[in-house]
């Protein structure tokens, strides 16, 4: 008897919305940044290479006024499906990966009700009951464990096509009184997985998360760094030098435990889609992953790096870097049908996961 054929969750559509407003260093020249409720006393300038310098990060992106996070996704989610050539009528579920809804403009106020799926379904204007549409709020990671909920769906035959979103609109939310804001961005980016029946694995081939509830503190909403705010308004706060020993950590040995369970060799993963967090964040992460496996160096041309350019827009980055580099706009970097690559993420939680994926 020959080898059964199983059913693997394979990409076939993929999307995303890069906001236009290009928002360099220079947007924070008139900033007033405070520490521990007292204003810091360097230059502007200082402060604002200094944190160039630790992160890799240059410029962001940020959203237009009129747009809210349901509706970049929109965006991302249209052009997975034309990318696709996908019926948007056959989706059997969209989820959608977010941390804080819909927040408008000035307003600092989270809506999600309905869920954000729900308003993209409708946005879609897809008349199926049966695409069933939820969200999922993960911390940065939530987009690839959305992706590890649709290979579940698939693989346990309920599911076919499933459109997993990662948007988020963090310029709305964060502090502007806070150094660690210019971390963050806007952005969006879907990616459709249906189910292929194969003899050989291929698609999604394992995966692994985990969850360190002790270290949620790591990533929290607070008020203000400016005391002098009594608004009420609650924004993104995190631990950096805390959260960054977590990570360099950690990360390696989730994303070991998932290629170890593969069964693919670490010297088969030709690309790894790493979130991104922190330029030299990633790039310790990765040191640290092959010295798991007793290799001193990362081989070149591994980890697509956006972050540059396009900052940290949390569950949107990973499936924006997937889309970009498969339609080449990631110079030097280019995938061949048969190679393996990593999905991996941390964030808020502090979740840590990570996929192995057969192109």
């Amino acid at each position: 008897m020959g080898n059964e054929n199983k059913i693997y969750s394979v990409i076939t559509g993929t999307g995303s919305y890069i906001p236009e407003n290009i928002i360099s260093g220079d947007h924070f020249m008139d900033s007033s940044f405070f520490d521990n409720g007292i204003k810091l006393d360097k230059e502007n300038t200082e402060i604002i290479n200094k944190f160039s310098e630790i992160t890799e990060i240059v410029e962001r992106r940020y959203v237009c006024s009129d747009l809210l996070n349901s509706d970049i996704a929109t965006l991302a989610a249209k052009k997975a499906l034309e990318d696709g050539r996908v019926d948007k009528e056959t989706l059997d579920h969209i989820i959608f990966c977010h941390n804080f809804g819909d927040v408008k403009l000035g307003s600092n106020r989270m809506d999600m009700l309905p869920a954000l799926a729900a308003k993209v379904k409708q946005h879609l204007e897809i008349e199926n009951p049966d695409c069933v549409a939820y969200d999922i709020i993960f911390g940065c990671p939530g987009w690839v464990q959305g992706v590890i909920q649709a290979d579940y769906l698939i693989r346990s035959g309920d599911a076919k096509k499933v459109m997993v979103i990662g948007s988020e609109t963090l310029s709305r939310i964060i502090d502007p009184h806070d150094r660690d804001s210019m971390i963050f961005s806007d952005g969006a980016g879907a990616v459709i997985f249906e189910g292929k029946e194969s003899e050989e694995p291929t698609g999604i081939i394992a995966h692994k998360s985990q969850t360190y509830a002790g270290y949620a503190s790591l990533l929290t909403m607070g008020s203000s760094n400016n005391p002098d705010e009594q608004n009420g308004n609650m924004y993104l706060k995190m631990n950096g030098r805390k959260l960054y020993e977590f990570a360099v950590i950690n990360v390696p040995q989730v994303v070991k435990k998932a290629i170890d369970k593969s069964g693919v060799s670490l010297e088969k993963i030709k690309t790894v889609f790493i979130h991104q967090a922190n330029g030299k964040m990633d790039n310790a992460i990765m040191k640290r992953l092959f010295k798991l496996y007793d290799l001193d160096s990362v081989p070149e041309n591994l980890v697509p790096m956006t972050i540059s350019w396009l900052g940290n827009s949390s569950v949107a980055t990973i499936p924006t870097l997937i889309d970009l580099v498969l339609n080449g706009k990631v110079e030097g970097y280019k995938i061949e049908k048969g190679e393996y690559a990593i999905f991996a993420s941390v964030g808020a939680g502090m979740h840590i996961n990570a996929v192995v994926y057969k192109f």
